[in-house]
């Protein structure tokens, strides 16, 4: 199947997918997520006045009529105000995207690389020392909340030291990026890094046993050329799958990052928003990060095909 034809049928074939998850947003937010009119009039409201909020959300309507003008917010990617901040839903996703990407792309590079060039030494040195106490320390790392790393980084690296700011955020986007981004960043480098290097350091040891491995070292290539060029090659195309499932993250950001650091991003605003009931926002998440995922999806495909020319597009 041709580039052209397998884009088309994959896009096609998220059309249902979609359409499942609007559904479930659609009837989770109007059974289960209560009366939201209740939660805007306040306590001391009276009938009339929540007769009015009903009437000016349009949650008085027939449920067919709501759903369809849930569908045609996601069509034309306007979901209406915020009920809190009465701005749109699409400018409050805009002006904080940028926040959220400025931490979270350079922390999701520096993770992958990082995590691949451990797994690759320790898997070449399999039992020794170095792979006992990576592997131990690793565990450790992950035994150990977000929440201490920030609390901890904040008090040593910010208070006691004086090396970064402990939150903040600026108009300049090299400020941002040297200044306040990089004490979040390798906090979060901290977090995530450990499993990764696990997880990679398995995919490595699964490739290094295979027959194409000792024919290359048979061969008297070097073992730096045998790892870097045959078994890095094999085992990409899981550790792409793995980076490719955290690209929807993208979109919430790091939550407790976000909030501690005070960084205007995605992750925060959806906290906001969850405490405040503003259902506008929440759903655009909702639905935003669906989109992201099937278009992760089929994103890997199209590195799986090639990176391993065997693999068929169908």
């Amino acid at each position: 199947m041709n580039l052209g034809a397998f884009l088309i049928r994959r896009l096609w074939q998220m059309v249902p997918t979609m359409l499942g998850v609007v559904l479930l947003v659609f009837f989770l937010f109007n059974w289960v997520g209560g009366d939201p009119a209740y939660i805007l009039a306040g306590k001391m409201a009276n009938p009339a006045d929540i007769a009015n909020i009903r009437h000016q959300l349009g949650i008085d309507r027939p449920l067919w009529e709501q759903l369809l003008i849930f569908v045609r917010q996601i069509v034309t990617g306007d979901f209406g105000n915020s009920w809190a901040t009465q701005e749109p839903v699409s400018a409050i996703f805009r002006s904080r995207l940028g926040p959220s990407l400025m931490l979270l792309i350079p922390m999701m590079l520096l993770e992958t690389a990082t995590a691949v060039a451990v797994a690759l030494a320790v898997a070449a040195w399999r039992g020794s020392t170095l792979d006992r106490a990576l592997m131990a320390a690793s565990t450790v790392m992950m035994s150990i909340s977000l929440l201490v790393y920030i609390i901890v980084g904040q008090y040593v690296f910010a208070y006691l030291l004086g090396w970064f700011p402990v939150k903040g955020w600026s108009d300049d986007f090299w400020r941002n990026l040297t200044t306040y981004a990089v004490l979040p960043v390798l906090l979060g480098l901290m977090v995530s890094i450990a499993p990764s290097v696990r997880l990679y350091r398995t995919f490595v040891l699964d490739e290094i046993g295979q027959d194409y491995v000792r024919t290359a070292r048979a061969k008297g290539l070097s073992e730096v050329r045998v790892l870097l060029v045959h078994v890095l090659r094999n085992a990409a195309i899981p550790i792409v799958t793995n980076v490719l499932m955290g690209l929807p993250a993208l979109l919430t950001g790091a939550f407790l990052l976000e909030r501690f650091f005070a960084i205007p991003g995605i992750g925060r605003e959806i906290i906001l928003a969850v405490e405040r009931s503003d259902f506008p926002i929440i759903k655009a998440a909702t639905v935003y990060v669906a989109m992201a995922t099937m278009l992760a999806n089929l994103l890997g495909d199209l590195l799986y095909h090639w990176l391993d020319p065997r693999v068929h597009l169908e």
